[in-house]
């Protein structure tokens, strides 16, 4: 699990830093590679040698939705609904990792690579080439 400070600015013009969880389990990393036809991985090859920008941006939303989690008090685990999802995606927090993560390649690989299970090398991401 990666535990990510993200300092923002909320409606209130209020300056916060707090921390945000982030987690796939091998289970969860299972079913989106085996949910999507050829894999989940070899999709997101495709997007990227594609170029697609459109999609990837879609893609990388829909990952960071599905990690994104609340701990339980006692830690054994990390809570998810569409509905936490949907809460988080609309906080000034989402909107400033997402724009860090979209704007560094190097960054977003890293922090993929934090939330995906250890025992799953196979499957982690590499940075994107640039030009």
């Amino acid at each position: 699990m990666l535990k990510y400070p993200i300092t923002y600015t909320d409606y209130n013009n209020v300056i916060r830093t707090e921390d945000f969880y982030f987690n796939l389990n091998k289970a969860e990393v299972m079913e989106m590679e085996l949910g999507t036809t050829g894999g989940y991985t070899e999709m997101i090859r495709k997007i990227i040698s594609a170029q697609d920008t459109p999609t990837l941006v879609t893609v990388f939303k829909e990952f960071i939705l599905k990690a994104y989690g609340e701990k339980s008090p006692d830690g054994k685990r990390l809570m998810k609904s569409k509905e936490i999802a949907e809460a988080f995606a609309q906080t000034e927090a989402y909107s400033e990792l997402f724009m860090s993560l979209a704007t560094d390649a190097d960054k977003a690989a890293a922090f993929i690579n934090q939330v995906l299970p250890k025992q799953m090398d196979s499957v982690h991401a590499q940075p994107a080439a640039t030009n």
